[in-house]
């Protein structure tokens, strides 16, 4: 056996989303506009919830999680582009990728458990309209919104701490705007077996069962709509649900596409452009899908905005 002589990369430098240096100035004005929307949309959705008792019921109180789990999730990686593109400098030390890695993996974990969560919701609110509260106590939600980040944090920590085993000393370019897990495994010079396994085992728990399970939740749903006599009745039931299911569609299409699909077909193109959905474009359009369709939510934000504007003439 030869003695390893290798020393790991104290730094890495991403790469970002521009092919050309001319296009980083669009890609910042872009990326910006869409932060603070996200930021914005994501926080007044909390502060509507949370002021307003109407909307102190499990299908809002899970909702609040998610925005919070999606500004973080934005924030854990947009602004760190935003000021290299800024200040020219596309260098991350190794700590801070660890610790990038870390909190995508623990947000992005935390939005797909929440989302399955939510699908409970729905099929326990059109299944069991009668038995709804009894089901829903605030103990369950309490567990149900709590054991998810005790959960997140067990998997994410795990896998960095199988990432902080390994030595790079190759090439440190990341061919991505973030230290995910993927393109960083591929510039390791080491075995990674062992991590690869742990990625196959966590997306089959953390996106093809919730994805699963959501599924399972929505045929009993669907069964129990069909079953409404009046066409008013099924209409109304299924604009309870189009928003979830259009939250459903834009995240799993696009983490399933990463995490489940062959390395095979992936390239750094459609990477980038999955990761662009599920960390920016997901979290921006979660405010807009759940409040454009919801009379309460709408209400709660009307009101909380004529409270700012009155109080502060």
């Amino acid at each position: 056996m030869e003695p390893r002589n290798q020393t790991s990369a104290s730094e890495f430098i991403l790469l970002g989303l521009a092919e050309k240096p001319d296009h980083e100035t669009l890609l910042f004005a872009l990326f910006l506009c869409m932060y603070v929307v996200t930021a914005v949309g994501n926080l007044l959705i909390i502060l509507a919830i949370s002021s307003d008792s109407h909307l102190h019921t499990p299908m809002y109180f899970f909702l609040a999680n998610l925005s919070l789990v999606d500004f973080c999730l934005a924030t854990n990686t947009v602004p760190k582009m935003l000021v290299s593109i800024q200040i020219k400098n596309k260098s991350i030390s190794y700590p801070c990728c660890l610790t990038q890695m870390y909190f995508f993996h623990f947000f992005g974990i935390m939005d797909s458990v929440l989302i399955a969560v939510m699908a409970y919701d729905r099929f326990v609110a059109i299944c069991h309209p009668l038995h709804y509260t009894t089901i829903m106590s605030p103990r369950l939600c309490g567990l149900l919104a709590g054991g998810p980040w005790t959960f997140s944090c067990f998997i994410s920590l795990t896998h960095i701490l199988l990432m902080a085993r390994l030595v790079f000393c190759g090439s440190n370019e990341i061919p991505h705007y973030f230290c995910d897990l993927t393109p960083l495994l591929r510039l390791s010079c080491t075995d990674t077996s062992v991590n690869q396994i742990f990625v196959l085992i966590v997306a089959a728990m953390v996106i093809a069962t919730p994805f699963i399970c959501i599924l399972a939740s929505y045929a009993r749903i669907i069964v129990a709509i069909m079953k409404v006599p009046s066409a008013n009745g099924r209409k109304k039931a299924f604009s309870t649900c189009s928003s979830h299911l259009s939250v459903v569609a834009l995240f799993y299409g696009t983490t399933i596409g990463v995490y489940l699909c062959p390395s095979s077909v992936h390239t750094a193109v459609k990477e980038k452009a999955s990761a662009v959905m599920y960390t920016a474009v997901t979290p921006m359009l979660n405010p807009f899908i759940y409040s454009l369709r919801n009379r309460e939510l709408k209400g709660a934000l009307r009101k909380l905005v004529n409270r700012k504007i009155n109080s502060s003439s």
